[in-house]
């Protein structure tokens, strides 16, 4: 029995009226009477009887009312308790994330733990993901949003969802822009702008069948944004992400997904077993939260 079960009935008895009932609380008739024998059918009795003046409650459909009335009060309460103990709380929590579309979701669960909790404050950090790792390590940041590949053992996190496609951002006046996909060893032959992160860079340059030596590569770039203005001037072809919001930055530029597909997704980390403030607590709990919601 749920408690949001409780107040369908407890709606549906005030009303005297499914159709009625069911427009106050957003939900189709079908769903309020399916809800309600339900009940019926879980306690083993009648609570209300269905005529043409409306629903009439039983003797037990009045026992349970008020019981019903007091548990929904009493669950009230205690969520109001918790709401103004929430208003108390403060603090400044740091996050950091790198370049994906996994920061989408991030920014929702901060903007959301923002309206519960005013007085919190975030600090926020864009860099790459090992000086991300870094700053975790030292306890200069409480959460972080990392790319795989990462070394999870020292971490608790949860894996987001949404994959990041890898793909070559170019002009569009390329020879190779109008292109669907491309294959990564198409683009050996012109100027390349590779990331200086070492795991994903080495992974390029497997893709490539190629060594530093015999490829030009006129700029590395730890985040991509700085880079898409080269990128935008001409400088050469950047391998990156497609959830890097700075691809989207120009008309002038196209982001082609390489062939065979390869991705990878975001995964937000907190050291384990570590010591937080009452604020990065309540916020790790909310990530935990969404992690029950993706399992």
């Amino acid at each position: 029995m749920e408690l949001r079960t409780l107040r369908y009935f407890l709606a549906a008895a005030q009303e005297g009226n499914i159709t009625r009932a069911a427009d106050i609380l957003h939900i189709t008739q079908p769903t309020l009477s399916r809800q309600i024998m339900d009940l019926e059918r879980e306690l083993g009795t009648t609570l209300m009887s269905r005529g043409k003046n409306g629903l009439t409650l039983t003797d037990d459909g009045i026992f349970f009312r008020q019981r019903a009335e007091e548990i929904v009060e009493l669950a009230d309460r205690l969520e109001r308790s918790f709401a103004e103990r929430n208003a108390e709380v403060s603090g400044i929590i740091s996050i950091g994330a790198v370049e994906a579309i996994g920061s989408r979701l991030f920014a929702k669960l901060v903007k959301r733990f923002s309206e519960k909790y005013p007085l919190v404050r975030f600090h926020l950090y864009n860099e790459v993901a090992d000086s991300l790792k870094d700053r975790i390590d030292k306890g200069l940041i409480d959460v972080g949003l990392l790319l795989e590949p990462v070394d999870t053992s020292k971490y608790d996190y949860i894996r987001l969802s949404q994959k990041e496609t890898w793909g070559v951002l170019m002009r569009d006046d390329h020879p190779l822009a109008q292109r669907e996909s491309i294959r990564p060893e198409e683009v050996t032959q012109y100027p390349l702008i590779l990331p200086l992160r070492v795991r994903a860079r080495a992974e390029i340059l497997n893709w490539l069948k190629k060594e530093e030596k015999d490829l030009h590569i006129p700029l590395s770039y730890t985040l991509l944004s700085n880079a898409v203005l080269l990128v935008e001037e001409g400088l050469g072809c950047a391998f990156c992400l497609d959830g890097a919001l700075a691809i989207h930055s120009s008309p002038r530029l196209r982001f082609i997904p390489i062939t065979p597909e390869h991705t990878t997704r975001s995964v937000l980390v907190w050291k384990k077993n570590q010591l937080f403030t009452p604020a990065t607590s309540l916020f790790v709990q909310e990530i935990n939260m969404m992690r029950a919601k993706i399992e």
